[in-house]
């Protein structure tokens, strides 16, 4: 079907996703059609003025039947999904609708920090050492199993939230406590996600961090990156901060890394759409943190430009999903790499001093400050967004990962404390940052 035929494509994410825009832009640079679903209250009528249809994803069969009832007085060719929570719905839709998309039991293979490491270690794929217990078990009862270093982690959230490392019995119980009251919050509670109630411990594994961008088309994966994160990830917390591509690491290590990734996808049951999984590679080879069928979050996708047009990874994911020519493209030659701005401590984001010295280092091309001013900021782990995004592209990996780091020296956030104010609903005060 060619582009001036106006394919539908319907782009599911989360009403605060800040990658959305690049998504949207992209579609409309092919020349299609846009429908929009995201987890607004169906109650508001369009706050954001975009015509977004309004979708719970925290129920996807009823996501998917909305999307199902929607499309015969709008037909959709195909749908893309952003984040975490939105790829069920949309595998849910697509099988009804007869849509190329990954397998609805794929994606529920994902979804769960737990179900993955089953699906995984059934199929003989690398991963830490772990076992899962409820909130209400003994942590007498529990510790027995515990094998330290060990990290503990929600089974449901993302972007490292709530994710803690424990060297000792001391420091489990200091996690655990800490991590019930990220769970707990109000916050996290509204999700409604299920599986909030059980957490996941697992063997820490020492090594250098990557992380790997991919693409499938019946299957076959085609890795479009794969990012160093130069800085040790060792804990106790494990805020991201800086991506580096090209990979420094030597030849035969990246080849392991995409061979596990392979292998990752393959047993996950995933056929089509983006990639993104994390990997951890040490002497006894590559081990999967992380698989999900998803884009790279945040903004991080600008990093990624293919072809002579230098065309953006968010459109390479378009034209893919509307099977059109272009998606072959070879990534460019340059380096690149984003830092995206750790938050120093929780409080209320005042003042950012420094931005126009920090946007003439050598190599940066773009800086964006994502959170806004006067609102609140929550340092890791109770928190899980970021300040912003720093971009710098250079002909080697070393020079565009100095040119990050040098732009945020330059960077000085002013913080306001926040006075404890209980919780009207619990009486809590708020999770500690």
């Amino acid at each position: 079907m060619s582009v001036q035929e106006k394919q539908r494509l319907l782009i599911l994410a989360s009403k605060l996703g800040y990658q959305t825009r690049g998504f949207i832009e992209a579609a409309q640079r092919v020349g299609a059609e846009i429908a929009m679903g995201t987890d607004r209250c169906h109650q508001l009528d369009d706050p954001w003025n975009d015509r977004a249809w309004a979708l719970d994803f925290a129920e996807p069969e009823a996501a998917a039947a909305e999307i199902v009832a929607r499309e015969h007085d709008a037909p959709i060719a195909a749908i893309l999904a952003l984040g975490d929570r939105a790829p069920l719905a949309a595998a849910l839709a697509a099988r009804v609708l007869g849509l190329r998309y990954n397998a609805p039991e794929a994606v529920a293979n994902c979804r769960s920090k737990l179900r993955q490491r089953e699906v995984l270690t059934a199929a003989g794929v690398p991963v830490p050492g772990f076992f899962a217990f409820t909130l209400s078990d003994s942590l007498d009862a529990v510790l027995p199993r515990v094998k330290f270093p060990c990290v503990v982690k929600p089974l449901r959230l993302s972007a490292s939230q709530g994710v803690i490392r424990a060297n000792n019995a001391a420091e489990f119980r200091a996690a655990i406590a800490r991590v019930r009251a990220v769970v707990e919050s109000p916050e996290v509670q509204v999700t409604r996600e299920p599986e909030l109630d059980r957490l996941l411990v697992e063997e820490y594994v020492p090594g250098a961090e990557v992380a790997v961008e991919g693409l499938l088309d019946r299957g076959r994966l085609r890795v479009l990156a794969i990012f160093d994160k130069p800085d040790p990830l060792e804990g106790p917390y494990f805020e991201e901060t800086i991506y580096v591509t090209p990979s420094r690491l030597p030849a035969s290590a990246q080849e392991a890394i995409v061979a596990c990734a392979r292998r990752t996808a393959a047993a996950l049951g995933l056929t089509h759409g983006p990639l993104h999984a994390e990997f951890r590679w040490n002497e006894r080879g590559a081990w999967v943190l992380e698989c999900a069928p998803r884009p790279i979050g945040g903004l991080c996708a600008r990093t990624l430009r293919f072809g002579a047009a230098r065309m953006p990874l968010e459109e390479l994911l378009v034209r893919h999903a509307l099977g059109l020519p272009g998606t072959d493209a070879e990534r460019e030659t340059d380096a690149a790499a984003v830092m995206m701005i750790p938050v120093p401590a929780s409080g209320i984001l005042d003042e950012v001093e420094g931005l126009e010295r920090a946007r003439g280092v050598a190599h940066i091309e773009a800086i964006e400050i994502t959170a806004r001013l006067r609102d609140r900021v929550v340092a890791w782990p109770e928190g899980a967004s970021y300040l912003g995004f720093i971009f710098a592209r250079a002909e080697k990996p070393e020079e565009a990962e100095a040119a990050v780091r040098a732009a945020h020296a330059m960077l000085h956030f002013k913080l306001i404390a926040e006075l404890p104010v209980e919780h009207p609903a619990t009486g809590r005060l708020p999770a500690r940052g």
